[in-house]
């Protein structure tokens, strides 16, 4: 092979698996270190006396989480995977979507841009005055030079596709787009001063819309506001990018969904849906009411709807119309279904609240489990009586107890997560993140060693999977903590609660106001993203009129679970779409008795608290 040739192959090899490598190597590490560490405090100390806290594996972990969370962004960059709202960009022309996409890349490359930037002047301060870290005392610049070097490495992704879609555009197209980018961004750079709230949401608002990721729309319209009104330093972006994530309890979110992805990926759903057709195959419309019920047991490992709703729905949605169901009705049952996943305990939404409120996040994850288990009983009364109306039977063969033991027994090691996780938090053994983290290194092992289906191919897909999805996560919250500083200081909580308020202090009217408000929000905004956005907005409302922050965790949840199924942004909806080979319109219109069910479920969830909190207590 000639030099050329080579070279041409290392680089192409380079360009598409460099920050793999990280990835892949560092979610491991970070895994075993927490793993370590819980196993450390509970086996290597009792039999060792003179063995000290393993402090320093939470330090280096942290570290090297936020590292590999801002480099799998530059993965989620090549992929174009986002939270973002497409309701604008769905209905233009094909041509302007083109257009659109240069748009985007140019506003994200604006904030890779400063954060590198502004990243790099943190390095050199760093340099002048050295800091060390606590437990290791490694120099503080080694974790830091994440700012410049990440979202350099994102920066350069981001000309990658700008490249190919100038090209794919043309000049002309290019040219409008470059001209749209300015014209958004004149009133920053040339007016003297604009107040701050107006630039705030003004351009908050206006990035959203055009259809650039909502993380990003966060935290340039943060970076609007200190241009236009000085409100901070502009250095502080740079700053909070590392600080806001530098957390152990955020660190439950990506081992969560390791755990989900690893468990899906080593045969579970098979096993779960296995488990179920044994409990309730046999009853009219039995494959619905398998699908609900794997849907439940797999919530409770995921945390996530979308992974419930392709895992399970895979498998049930063309066992359902081969049986006879209609093809609507089946992505329908498994869309909404597919929703209990971020109730049922574990559930990253959960964890994202419990940050934003600074509520325990085991507590929320004990609340989620009646309206999760609530939500599967109505979808599956429903399921039932629509199948029977219609005479769609189960399968018909023996069941016995003897076969429903031996289908528990090949799924035992899939039930065990739920218990490591509550039996971990509530035993007072393990925190969330140490639970997920044990969970994702269990779910490794049963993955590749028990089951047998991850093979080395499969395992870095795995691992690249659950760092891409967790990332989108992590840089949302890192820039709503910097768009909700700006909030804050301008009391923009404060106010909104104060008019509430004075508008009426009925709790049964606040209540009912700010669940439509959230239940029209989850239409069009991704859950998380409005969980980060609204928490510190809608908290100090609640708690005015004598609910508890920990109730309102499972109301926010609620209310957004059932944004999932909600066009047009009800991503199961998509998904379970995507599966069936149905049109989304049409997907809809079946789904509506569903989701009239599930807002029954929500008003029981709010009005009667005693629902939710009933494991734990009126907390």
């Amino acid at each position: 092979m000639d030099s050329p040739s080579a070279f041409k192959n290392i680089w192409g090899w380079l360009n598409e698996n460099f920050e793999k490598v990280f990835l892949v190597s560092g979610l491991l590490t970070i895994i075993f270190l927490i793993t370590f560490q819980t196993l450390y405090r509970y086996i290597i100390v009792h039999f060792v006396s003179s063995a000290g806290a393993a402090v320093w594996t939470e330090e280096l972990a942290r570290y090297i989480f936020i590292w590999i969370s801002y480099l799998a962004l530059s993965v989620a960059i090549k992929k174009r995977s986002s939270i973002r709202i497409d309701i604008i960009y769905d209905r233009i022309p094909v041509r302007w979507q083109n257009a659109s996409w240069v748009v985007v890349d140019i506003f994200f490359l604006i904030l890779t841009l400063t954060i590198c930037w502004y990243g790099w002047t943190q390095i050199e301060r760093l340099m002048e005055f050295p800091q060390h870290t606590t437990a290791l005392g490694i120099p503080y610049i080694i974790p830091y030079l994440v700012l410049p070097l990440g979202f350099g490495l994102m920066a350069l992704r981001l000309l990658q596709n700008l490249r190919g879609q100038t090209q794919l555009c043309g000049p002309l197209d290019t040219a409008i787009a470059v001209a749209f980018v300015g014209a958004i961004i004149a009133p920053a750079v040339l007016a003297e001063y604009i107040e701050p709230l107006p630039a705030l949401f003004g351009y908050f608002g206006i990035l959203c819309v055009i259809g650039v990721p909502i993380a990003i729309s966060l935290g340039l319209s943060t970076l609007a506001t200190v241009i236009c009104a000085e409100t901070l330093p502009i250095e502080y972006l740079a700053q909070t990018a590392f600080t806001s994530i530098d957390s152990f309890p955020i660190m439950a979110i990506p081992f969560f969904i390791a755990a989900g992805t690893f468990m899906g990926a080593g045969g579970l759903s098979q096993r779960l849906l296995a488990l179920a057709d044994e409990m309730l195959g046999g009853l009219y419309g039995g494959m619905a009411l398998v699908t609900v019920a794997t849907c439940m047991f797999f919530g409770a490992i995921s945390g996530s709807g979308p992974a419930t709703v392709a895992a399970i729905g895979a498998l049930t949605i063309p066992a359902m119309v081969q049986r006879g169901y209609d093809k609507y009705f089946a992505a329908a049952i498994v869309a909404s279904a597919g929703a209990i996943g971020v109730l049922i305990p574990p559930s990253n939404p959960f964890v994202v609240y419990g940050i934003s409120a600074q509520v325990s996040i085991g507590d929320l994850f004990i609340a989620g489990i009646v309206p999760g288990i609530l939500v599967g009983l109505v979808l599956m009364t429903y399921a039932y009586l629509y199948a029977k109306a219609r005479n769609w039977r189960g399968e018909a063969r023996k069941r016995t107890v003897a076969s429903l033991m031996a289908a528990v027994w090949e799924a035992k090691w899939a039930l065990m997560v739920p218990v490591i996780v509550l039996g971990g938090i509530y035993g007072g053994i393990m925190t969330p993140t140490e639970a997920a983290a044990v969970a994702a290194f269990y779910g490794l092992i049963v993955g590749v060693f028990v089951y047998r289906e991850i093979d080395a191919r499969k395992f870095a897909a795995c691992c690249v999977e659950s760092c891409e999805t967790s990332a989108t996560i992590i840089v949302l919250m890192a820039m709503a903590t910097l768009f909700g500083n700006i909030m804050t200081l301008e009391d923009v909580p404060g106010t909104i609660a104060r008019a509430i308020l004075g508008f009426t202090e009925s709790k049964i009217v606040i209540l009912l106001l700010i669940n439509v408000l959230l239940l029209i929000v989850g239409t069009f905004m991704e859950a998380l993203a409005a969980i980060v956005i609204l928490t510190p907005i809608l908290l100090p409302v609640v708690v005015g009129v004598g609910v508890s922050p920990l109730h309102f965790g499972v109301i926010i949840v609620t209310n957004l679970a059932i944004g999932f199924i909600t066009p047009p942004v009800g991503v199961n909806l998509f998904v379970a779409s995507s599966i069936s080979k149905t049109k989304i319109e049409y997907l809809a219109r079946t789904v509506l008795p569903m989701l009239g069910l599930m807002i029954l479920v929500l008003l029981i969830v709010t009005y009667i608290p005693e629902v939710p909190l009933f494991f734990i207590g009126n907390k």
